[in-house]
């Protein structure tokens, strides 16, 4: 672009792609489906790893866990990996205000106690003075009283200060896009919003979007006759919550009652929609500050979620209901015609009363930084060469913006014939993600094994028409999996079984996919 594009960055935590624009008939989310409708919208995007912290650094390195080297929450890269620069340092360092709000980098050891400020920003990162209380006991229950439980419609009025911390976030936000727009600075604003991360915390009218009775089960609520152990997630965080808690489930595999499984589901879907509102108004400002014509809007998650398929919930496993996310990019002038002056691009949406381009490419969020670069017009950070620990800035993912206006067909035209063989390999376009485990059958820490209780590593791969997994040995004290001790291993052919339900691992051979994930981890 001949002038400067700013970049607004939303990433939101542990949301599945349940959204109109995804096709789900449930959902009420009226803003993102504008935003989708303005915007290429990926359909096949999926998370490295799906927990937030090594999600998050991730995308923002642009590297893979095995490189970042944190797989749990207790690290942080620059000191224990790398000292690999970040998207947002990279605008910073090309003359862009970078702003963070909420929860971008997960806060913690994983990003230096600070959001890796001041490398990554120009200001000190904002974070809701709300978000203390998201683990307080603040669930009215039926009988008057508090807990801290997973299902937890609030009264607004009722919480500490008054608030919740996204509704403090797109305040914060839209203060700074009013800032910004005075001082005329081209700008790189992220803006972390919780929801729906648990507790299920939202405001309680949400609920009437979502009549119980018009809530059903998961397709597969079950156990996987086939699944292998290791892959289970026993979904320990849910259990800790007060509700849960009084259930009594048995573990790991003792499923949910089903009444309390549509609770969940219809509170995931109530926190959805209060999340969408938020977005609505944050994209309703950038149209007030008459800034539309001239931001890129990416708008993404850290991971997914279950809601009971396969007997799970939370994140924590390599299918694709815990690492595929929304991913969709609005490019003015390129995936929208510019709108005149004083038009609305995101008019605000009400939920209560009231799709363009779709990429069916399988890409990987580790591609966010270069594709980021190359549509603002910056120069795009060169591929990692094969072990990168001493180099600050390359990216393991590809730029996907080659995929935004040339024709599906006409991509796949110009491979024609390559000689690069791993260059051809890529272009089937496959996203890979791992998951640590500290056993082959579920225990207390399966879902969250710390860095020196990992003794086994999923390694999967996701391609158009299938999902392949490896779990392998894996020693913490040196960072390497051995590929020689296979402990299990998964197969589904999406086609045939879209929810992954059917391992046909051992009755297949695999070793054509086996030589395509280790060609695939050693680039």
């Amino acid at each position: 672009p001949a002038y400067h594009m700013n970049i607004l960055f939303i990433v939101v935590d542990d949301l599945r792609p349940v959204l109109g624009c995804y096709g789900d008939k449930l959902v009420k989310s009226p803003n993102i489906d504008q935003l989708a409708s303005h915007s290429i919208v990926f359909s096949s995007a999926y998370a490295q790893q799906a927990v937030c912290a090594p999600s998050r650094v991730s995308f923002l390195t642009g590297r893979r866990p095995d490189t970042t080297r944190l797989y749990d929450f207790y690290s942080y890269w620059r000191v224990h990996a790398g000292n690999y620069s970040t998207m947002p340092q990279y605008f910073k360092e090309n003359g862009y205000m970078t702003l963070s709000v909420g929860k971008v980098f997960h806060p913690g050891v994983s990003s230096n106690y600070s959001d890796d400020y001041p490398y990554s920003w120009s200001i000190p990162p904002f974070h809701p003075s709300a978000e203390k209380y998201e683990n307080y006991k603040t669930c009215r229950g039926k009988d008057g009283k508090l807990y801290a439980n997973l299902v937890c419609p609030v009264d607004v009025t009722e919480m500490p200060g008054g608030t919740l911390p996204d509704i403090q976030s797109t305040e914060e936000a839209i203060r700074l896009l009013n800032a910004v727009k005075t001082n005329k600075q081209k700008f790189f604003l992220a803006v972390g919003y919780h929801k729906p991360h648990i507790p299920l915390r939202y405001p309680q009218e949400f609920l009437k979007l979502y009549p119980l009775e018009n809530i059903t089960l998961a397709p597969d609520p079950w156990v996987p006759e086939k699944l292998p152990s290791v892959a289970y997630n026993p979904w320990t965080d849910i259990r800790q919550r007060d509700d849960v808690e009084a259930l009594n489930v048995s573990f790991p595999y003792g499923p949910l009652p089903d009444d309390f499984q549509r609770q969940i589901r219809q509170s995931y879907y109530a926190a959805v929609s209060y999340l969408d509102t938020q977005v609505g108004l944050l994209l309703n400002a950038l149209d007030d500050v008459g800034l539309s014509n001239n931001t890129i809007v990416v708008f993404t998650a850290d991971h997914g979620w279950s809601l009971g398929e396969h007997g799970e919930w939370a994140k924590y496993s390599n299918f694709d209901v815990a690492t595929r996310v929304p991913l969709m990019f609005y490019v003015p002038g390129m995936t929208t015609s510019s709108v005149n002056q004083g038009e609305r691009v995101f008019p605000y949406l009400d939920p209560f009363s009231h799709i363009l381009g779709q990429s069916k490419k399988v890409v990987e969020l580790v591609s966010l930084f270069p594709t980021l670069a190359e549509l603002a017009g910056l120069q795009v950070p060169p591929a990692c060469p094969e072990t990168s620990f001493h180099v600050a800035l390359c990216t393991e993912g590809a730029s996907i913006a080659r995929y935004f206006n040339a024709s599906e067909e006409k991509v796949e035209e110009e491979k024609g014939g390559c000689d690069d063989a791993y260059r051809c390999f890529h272009e089937e376009s496959v996203a890979l993600s791992q998951y640590p485990r500290p056993a082959d059958t579920p225990q207390w820490n399966s879902d969250k094994p710390k860095l020196k209780d990992i003794r086994i590593m999923g390694y999967s791969m996701r391609a158009v028409d299938y999902r392949y997994t490896v779990w392998v040995g894996f020693n913490p004290n040196n960072f390497s999996a051995d590929f020689e001790d296979v402990h299990a291993g998964e197969l589904y052919m999406v086609e045939t079984d879209p929810n992954q339900d059917y391992n046909i691992y051992n009755n297949t051979s695999h070793g054509v996919f086996f030589k395509k994930i280790l060609g695939f981890l050693k680039h």
